[in-house]
């Protein structure tokens, strides 16, 4: 039986669907997160820390590297504290090199970092990836 309640939470779980799906909003949400989004191989990206947005579900920094911008995500709090790499260390001003994967789009200026090295010290967010 449908109870008003559950009548509730189905609308507000439907609206949630509608809003996602809404505009292809779904395929921005699905490329963004995971690894889909990104070639395979390891990029590297030296450059200097503009802007900083830390926390879930993954840190974002905004880098200036020889003039282009690059967003460069970092990984989740837990995941960015298990390698050593605190807040202070993303602060802006920052020389940073990055190593990840690039986004697949050339014209996206984006990479997931792996590793991230501040000061001749290895921050390694994915041990498990080469």
């Amino acid at each position: 039986m449908l109870t008003r309640r559950n009548f509730l939470i189905l609308g507000g779980f439907a609206g949630l669907l509608a809003a996602l799906f809404a505009g292809g909003g779904w395929r921005h949400a699905l490329a963004h997160h995971g690894w889909r989004w990104a070639e395979d191989g390891n990029f590297e990206l030296t450059g200097v820390i503009k802007a900083a947005q830390l926390g879930n579900p993954h840190g974002i920094l905004t880098i200036d590297a020889e003039g282009e911008v690059w967003t460069v995500e970092v990984g989740q709090p837990w995941r960015n504290e298990r390698a050593g790499l605190t807040d202070d260390l993303l602060s802006v001003g920052r020389e940073v090199t990055i190593s990840g994967a690039r986004s697949a789009d050339e014209a996206d200026k984006r990479v997931k970092a792996e590793r991230v090295i501040i000061d001749g010290q290895l921050y390694n967010l994915y041990p498990e990836r080469d």
